[in-house]
């Protein structure tokens, strides 16, 4: 009997672009809720709770429940756990990496904290980014979320973790350990989160350097889809390739 194909998906690229939905995606996702195929959504993006984004999601009639969402704020949080359970944490971010810190029994704290975890902040001040950096100076060891160096609005571009956590390891002359993509330890966290094993796991992903990279080092099987940041004239510059390349995600064959 053949086994049934799980799909983890990247949200921004591959679902929707900004705050538009790529065109299909939600007869993609339908589809793959009709016909009971197991799948999960991830994203890098930490500033979000799954709540918030099955919200987002849903308002644009992308059915996605919220227990089908896995961020960078979750992988971060259980990594944590597992290295440090119970711990303390210097948090520079979002509602959504907090509460994934607190899930996990952290105590968010700026008096001799275990970590200090960067993610994306909607803002930030240089109070904020001094601490930080002071902290780690004393010996407060540095997590970020995810090295994006920058993210997307309607209005352009804005600093992502990547670019904040240059400044900081700059000024420290310590480097952060990034938990989300290109590391392979997130796809294997989310993975770990829904039971499944990477044999007859496929991630969708629309950028080369982090969804794809990361697939292909966990063992995955990898599709790309041009909906989003990479293009075929991208792939010549990399060494190595995904398993299948298609447009969207309206081009992916499910089983009847």
């Amino acid at each position: 009997m053949t086994e049934q194909t799980n799909y983890l998906l990247d949200m921004d690229g591959v679902l929707i672009n900004g705050n538009h939905i790529i065109p299909g995606a939600d007869k993609f996702i339908d589809a793959l809720n009709s016909k009971n195929v197991e799948y999960l959504v991830f994203t890098n993006n930490p500033i979000y709770t799954p709540r918030d984004l099955a919200h987002k999601l849903h308002n644009m009639h992308i059915n996605i429940q919220e227990k089908r969402i896995f961020t960078s704020a979750m992988a971060t949080a259980l990594f944590l756990s597992s290295q440090h359970p119970s711990g303390t944490a210097f948090v520079v971010g979002e509602h959504g990496l907090k509460q994934a810190l607190h899930e996990v029994g952290y105590i968010l704290t700026d008096t001799n904290p275990d970590y200090v975890v960067l993610g994306e902040p909607f803002g930030y001040s240089v109070d904020q980014i001094t601490k930080a950096i002071r902290l780690i100076s004393n010996g407060a060891l540095f997590i970020a979320t995810n090295p994006d160096a920058a993210g997307r609005t309607p209005e352009g571009l804005v600093p992502a973790c990547g670019a904040l956590a240059s400044l900081i390891e700059k000024a420290t002359g310590r480097s952060p350990f990034f938990v989300g993509k290109p590391n392979p330890l997130m796809m294997r966290n989310a993975l770990n989160f829904m039971g499944w094993h990477s044999r007859n796991t496929v991630m969708v992903g629309d950028r080369m350097d982090t969804d794809v990279v990361a697939g292909i080092m966990s063992g995955l099987r990898t599709i790309l889809v041009l909906s989003g940041i990479s293009t075929n004239e991208d792939l010549k510059r990399f060494p190595y390739r995904p398993t299948q390349i298609l447009n969207s995600v309206v081009d992916i064959k499910l089983p009847d």
